[in-house]
This record gives structure tokens, sequence and C-alpha cells, in this order.
């Protein structure tokens, strides 16, 4: 990597007491990963700093949140670090998070620190090896970049250009959703746009339209300039026909910066905030919604695909007049649209105590609704039961538990939620022993058992070596229990994964599956290895309470592609047998701009007291 510039530190103004947003990343052999990260941990704690960071043995992603003052002092630390010599370190004053909802969602309301295998994903397949991030095209500054648009487009007779005219094209390495706000526009220049959902759908794109790219000077643009490092290296591996690539450096935010006019660029620099999107003095709008196409580039609402749960572009109207949403590429694809309701139709209104990060759901048109009384005393129009599909929810229980026990366990959950959701129970398939801790009696020194008439217990991952006699017997454990002993379960998960899809496959399919504890695990689990032999996970969504990431496999530092709720102890000794640092590492492991992260003092349980019972049903509800 070329980078050579050094860190400018713009908002050295005084106003230290301002919000402000901070991007970098570097590229560069990381030694000890572990080390690094928990570095960062306590340092940008230390600054009361929100966001994320990703550490990796190929360099650093970050993107925080936080008072200016700590901002730069977290800028000097790190330029302090040989590691981080050239970086390029973008920061920017802006407004404090309005919007809970939305900085929940972007993960501007906690820090998230994370050892990853590779800082950007650019292919999904795990045998297939990265390119080298060495070969990356050459890094063009804002002005450079500009200069050569100008020339191509012949308004310009001396600008300084690496490349001839007309054999310049812009490639856009970002999501659709992104390019709907803004994009380049370059007279007499060939601008493509992948139109992908995902940044690792982008090595397909490429391979598909090499011969639009065989030959040509290739600008590439994203927006902070991260994901076309990998992109332009991809390209650039090709070999012959493909040397001449070249990459915005700082991205489209210091293209900005450089021309606060915005240049050639139009529309909104979508961007993975709080702050949604920033724009040009121009302030012209490129987006249009997705259902009456006027023009609009907010995705405040978060709206979503029902079917990919990709954002889309719904403006205020119509955001009150459709059930459900279908991206351009569903429809490409032959996804329908559900039939939509009129403004007098009954919808669902969830008063959230705290938002949820998901958008509310409308409800399509129906003839008879009834009364009925939410959680939070509110009484909102709803539809009636008969004529509203509930959704299907598969749930796992925990260690040494089976489905008649979580079920009652679950009964208020259940209850709270019978309008919209059927829960259905399974016993795991790894039968355990009748193992006590044993307990002294106050009058004897014999240990007392306990009922002779227990159910059996059952388990989705096992001890290895795990000894088990499924007699009606009960038998003193030969230890005390230790609390962490599920890390030590490592075992079973084949035989929990052939029976969870036997059981699907017999019992219809579920939209969603739900896990608790040992069963969150094996849920994430399972999605996990869905996605690696089916290319994504079979539900619309997850829900994982009080889990952590089992010590089983490798997740390849691929992301699981599923919307999913996480709700688990909020790490001041709530939950005594998984501690929150687990249950945060296991969200971690999720597509971030899909996970939305719930923290209660209720223990070790799923809580259905106000707030949280709204919340797991606003998540529920916008899957409607």
């Amino acid at each position: 990597m070329d980078a050579t510039r050094q860190p400018e530190q713009r908002p050295g103004d005084g106003d230290g007491d301002r919000y402000g947003v901070l991007l970098y990343y570097k590229y560069a052999e990381v030694p000890d990963a572990g080390a690094l990260a928990a570095f960062y941990e306590e340092h940008c704690r230390g600054l009361s700093l929100v966001g994320r960071v990703r550490v990796g043995p190929d360099g650093v992603n970050a993107t925080l949140g936080g008072r200016m003052a700590a901002l730069e002092k977290h800028i000097a630390e790190m330029s302090s670090n040989a590691l981080f010599d050239g970086t390029d370190f973008k920061l920017a004053s802006c407004e404090d998070p309005v919007d809970e909802k939305v900085a929940r969602e972007c993960g501007f309301t906690s820090l998230s620190v994370r050892v990853v295998k590779e800082l950007v994903t650019l292919c999904s397949n795990p045998t297939s090896a990265p390119p080298e991030i060495s070969s990356a095209g050459k890094h063009l500054p804002a002005a450079e970049f500009h200069s050569v648009l100008q020339n191509v487009a012949g308004t310009s007779s001396d600008a300084v250009a690496p490349v001839e005219k007309n054999e310049v094209v812009v490639v856009d390495a970002r999501n659709v959703y992104e390019t709907r706000i803004g994009k380049f526009n370059v007279p007499n220049v060939e601008t493509l746009d992948p139109e992908i959902r995902q940044y690792s759908d982008l090595p397909s794109w490429i391979d598909e339209h090499t011969e639009k790219l065989r030959g040509k000077s290739i600008l590439m643009y994203c927006t902070g300039g991260i994901r076309c490092e990998m992109a332009s290296a991809y390209i650039r591996s090709k070999g012959e026909g493909f040397e001449n690539v070249f990459q915005l450096y700082g991205g489209i935010q210091r293209y900005l910066e450089k021309f606060p006019d915005g240049g050639y660029f139009e529309g909104k620099n979508f961007v993975f905030d709080h702050r949604i999107s920033v724009g040009s003095l121009k302030e012209n709008i490129l987006g249009a919604c997705l259902l009456c196409g006027s023009s609009y580039d907010d995705y405040s609402s978060r709206c979503r695909c029902s079917h990919c749960r990709m954002l889309v572009l719904v403006c205020p109207t119509c955001q009150d007049s459709s059930k459900e949403y279908v991206c351009e590429l569903c429809q490409k694809n032959g996804k329908e649209h559900c039939q939509t309701s009129t403004k007098q139709d009954c919808e669902i209104q969830i008063g959230l105590s705290e938002p949820s990060g998901f958008e509310k759901t409308s409800i399509s048109d129906h003839s008879v609704t009834s009364k009925v009384p939410w959680s939070n005393g509110k009484v909102t129009c709803y539809t009636d039961t008969e004529h509203l599909k509930k959704l299907r929810i598969l749930c796992l229980h925990g260690f040494r538990q089976n489905a008649s026990n979580f079920k009652g366990r679950t009964s208020a959950l259940a209850k709270k939620l019978k309008h919209i959701a059927e829960l259905v129970f399974i016993d795991a398939p790894h039968e355990l022993s009748f193992v006590y801790q044993p307990i002294q009696g106050h009058c004897s020194d014999k240990p007392s058992l306990p009922s002779a008439t227990s159910k059996r217990k059952f388990a989705w991952l096992i001890a290895p070596n795990s000894s088990f006699n499924t007699e009606q017997d009960w038998k003193a454990a030969d230890a005390p229990f230790d609390p962490l002993q599920y890390q030590e379960q490592t075992e079973g998960f084949e035989k929990s994964y052939a029976y969870l899809e036997k059981t699907i496959s017999q019992m219809g399919s579920f939209d969603g599956i739900l896990g608790f504890s040992q069963g969150a695990a094996m849920a994430a689990l399972f999605c996990r290895q869905q996605q690696k032999t089916c290319g994504a996970p079979r539900f619309k969504f997850g829900m994982f309470c009080s889990g952590y990431p089992a010590p089983v496999g490798d997740f390849d530092g691929e992301p699981i592609k599923l919307p999913s709720f996480h709700c688990f102890g909020n790490g001041e000794g709530h939950d005594r047998q998984i501690a929150n640092k687990a249950s945060t590492e296991l969200a971690g492991l999720f597509q971030q701009d899909r996970c939305s992260v719930l923290e209660h003092d209720m223990g070790h349980i799923i809580p259905t007291r106000l707030p949280y019972i709204d919340q797991i049903r606003s998540f529920l509800s916008s899957f409607l």
C-alpha cells in the first residue's frame, strides 16, 4: 500500500465538546491482533468512544464516535504507533446522535472491538484466497481524481492525468442502496454501477464484466477507500489488460471535503454511522421512493426489503400504505409485492419505550379488526388474528433442559406474542444423565435426592468423552457444576445439525429461529453452516437470547447474513451463567447493519416486562 499522506486533523478549532465521527483503516501486518484489540478496548472505553473496531492480521478498520477532544486524543495516540504511519484519519464534526433507533442499528450506542480474519471479505467463498493487498490500484488524491475526470470530460485542456481521453471507465465499489442516493456522474465517461447487495458479490460482477474493463483505465471509488483496496487488487490480479487500476484515496468523504460543491459527485454519500448520509452544498436529491417514485433520499426510517432485508427508500406517505417492500433487485428476481392497504386501513403502531433499530410495519387490507391492548397500556387497532399469518419460530432450549421445560419458562413470552408469533419447541438430540449437585440437608448428613419423577434432559452440544447414562436413576455429580462448562461443550454438532435439518423438513418451514443459552449458540452454528452450504440461512431472522459463540469450528471471518436480535444481561452481574462479553461476541458474528441488541438487567432469562417486550415485538413485527 502506498499511502504516504500524513494524518489530516481538521476540526481542531476549540469545539472539543462537540460530537464527532472518525473513520480510518490501515492495511499492515499486525503481529498480535488479540493484543491490539485489547488495547483498543481499554483505550477507547477510557475515552468514552463508541462504534466499531475490527482488528485482523492484515490491519485495522475503525469507525468511532464521541467528543471531538476524545477523538483527537485517539488520533494522537494511534499516530504515535509506527503501525499507523501514513494513515488517513478522517475526522468530521457533527451533531450528537438524536435518533437512538438509527444510532443503535449503526452500532453507535456501544463499543464493539472484534478480532477478524480479514478486514473486509471480498469473496464469500472461504476456499478462495483473497488477492494480495500489495497489488491494489494506485491511489489518486481527490484533486488528481477530479483532474482526470475533468480532462476526460473535456472541460480542461491542461489537467494532469495519468490516462488518455476516452479510455476511462469509472466503477462504483459500493452496494446498491448506497448508490441510490449518490454517485459520480461525468460527461463522456462510462460509470458502472454493479448493483450489488453486499461487497462479497463484487467479484462475481467483475468476472461477468471483464470485457467492459479489459484494456481500460479503471477509476474506482467507495465511501472511505477501504473497499477499493481489495477490489482493485482483485481486478489487477486478472493480469494483462487489467494493469491500469486507480482508486480515489480517502473515498467520497475526502472528495467532498476537497470539492464542497460536489464536483462530479451528485447526491449524498451514504455513511455507516448515525449521520446516515453526508451531502454537498448543492443538496440535490438523487434517490426516489420505491413505491411512488417521488424524489427522496432519507434512510432514517430504516425501511427494508421484506425478502432480503436490504434498505429501501420509502417516503413518509408510502410508509403508511404498504405492508411489505420489495427492493428492485428482488423484483428483478421475480419477487412480488404484497397487497397494499388504504389510508383508512388498520396498522400496527407499537409504542416503543426504546427504539429497536427496525422500522414500523403496517398491515395489509383486512375488513375485520379488533381492539387489542398492548403491554404498554395503549389500545391500538389490530387486524383480526384469523386473517393475519403469524410468524412461525423454531425454539431451541438451553443445556440440560427440554422442550416442555423451555415452553413453560417462556409461557409469558408466548402469551405476549400470541397475536404475531407461534413458538414451536423441540428437544435436542443428545440425552443427558440424571445428574444432580448434592446438597447437605439441615437435619441429616446424607445428601438429599431430587424428585425421581424428573423429565429427561437434553443438549445440543456436549463435552468430549462424555459418558451418559439415560437410566431413570439419579447420580451425584463428580464435581461442583462449573458455570463455564459451556466452553468445554465442543462435540455433537454434526448430529444436532442433521437432526435440525430433518426436523425442519418434517415439520415444515419456519420464519425464524430462537435459541436460549446453548440453544442460541446452536442456532448461530446452524445458520452459519446453512450459509456455508446453501449460500444463506433459510430463516428470515434469528433471535439469540443469553447466547455465546460456541467453540465449534470456525466462522471464517464471514458475518452471518441474517437479520438478528440479541437479548442478554447488561454486564453488571445480572447473568451469572453467560458473560455479557460472550453474548456481545456472538452478536458481533452477524451482519452488523441487520443486527439489533437488547441488554437488560433481568438475569439468565428472556425478559417480558416493559420496555423489553416492546422491543422484541417491534423486531418481530417487521417480518409480518
